[in-house]
């Protein structure tokens, strides 16, 4: 865990001494509200559902994963997907994402969704004009899911859904700079939905489970080998995390039973072969977020992690009602 996030999941003389930033902060985000409330500020509203996959926590909650999760359940219900992102560590631009796009370009997260997937995916840092670029361009996608985007309320919503940590919650409570997060917590009580991402929360509001599930490890160079962790017993492992929260990934391994030399760099760190120099011919795992920047240059000894979501199905039954009253109406 980086220094600032153990300030963050306490309140101590450093929070006390921010907490007059993290008051700004807050009238800055009531402010904001208040002008798209009142139509200062225009939200648009689009000709098919959107649903907004986000969170309030800085930092990694496990949105992507649900994202995945929620592409498959509309496509198995019949409907086409379409995802837009901001595209984090991408070139800020409005931009079509392929299986075969540069990370560096166009973001590490957005092209594992669109090798995940197989679905139309636009990336950009306003989400309206990334939406309305992915609609013109694939006319057949008949809803949107938008990776993270909870307080970009320029984009109308139809369905809004918070992902939280289970472990950190959120946190001491506080607003940047003070605290984790980016809205106070009783922005949760207003979203149609809370998912919590591990062990149960403590939140004063409903939530739904989600656990990430995977364990089989795949080679970077040659996708078609798989091992266990079993195979790797008694064996060097190198272990590194460029995400929100590589803690969850870290303590993901050691459930099994891997002794691993834990490394951690800047989440959306753009790896460069100097990097992992340390490893040698040493076992390397990574996510699969991270296996998508490295591919390039790997080497035979490096593995990633395949994860996906499971999630109270309580759920899914939300999202289908709500998506089917829609395309009623």
């Amino acid at each position: 865990m980086r220094w600032i996030e153990r300030q963050w999941s306490k309140r101590n003389l450093l929070t006390l001494a921010l907490t007059p930033l993290s008051t700004v902060f807050l009238g800055a985000v009531y402010l904001r509200r208040f002008c798209y409330r009142v139509r200062l500020l225009n939200t648009t509203k689009l000709p098919v559902p959107v649903i907004v996959i986000g969170n309030i926590f800085v930092g990694g909650t496990g949105k992507t994963p649900l994202v995945l999760w929620a592409v498959d359940l509309l496509a198995n219900a019949g409907f086409h997907p379409g995802i837009i992102a901001r595209g984090y560590g991408g070139d800020g631009i409005v931009q079509r994402v392929t299986p075969h796009s540069d990370p560096s370009s166009a973001g590490d997260e957005s092209v594992l969704l669109a090798r995940r997937t197989g679905r139309p995916i636009f990336i950009g840092p306003k989400r309206v004009q990334v939406a309305q670029a992915l609609l013109a361009a694939h006319p057949e996608c008949d809803i949107l899911i938008s990776d993270d985007g909870l307080q970009h309320y320029a984009l109308g919503r139809d369905l809004e859904i918070a992902v939280v940590d289970g472990t950190r919650g959120v946190g001491n409570g506080l607003l940047l700079p003070a605290g984790p997060l980016r809205e106070p917590a009783n922005r949760l009580q207003s979203v149609d939905a809370v998912v919590c991402n591990g062990p149960p929360s403590t939140l004063d509001v409903p939530c739904l489970a989600m656990a990430l599930t995977g364990d089989r490890w795949t080679n970077l160079s040659q996708p078609e080998r798989e091992f266990s962790a079993a195979d790797v017993n008694g064996k060097r492992v190198h272990a590194i995390a460029a995400i929100g929260n590589p803690g969850r990934f870290f303590e993901h391994l050691r459930t099994q039973n891997l002794q691993v030399v834990e490394r951690t760099f800047p989440d959306h760190h753009r790896f460069r072969l100097d990097d992992l120099a340390f490893a040698g011919d040493d076992i390397v795992l990574m996510t699969e977020k991270d296996a998508v920047k490295c591919a390039v240059f790997a080497k035979p000894n490096w593995w990633y992690l395949p994860v996906n979501a499971q999630v109270d199905p309580a759920l899914g039954e939300l999202i289908l009602a709500k998506v089917r009253a829609l395309n009623g109406r």
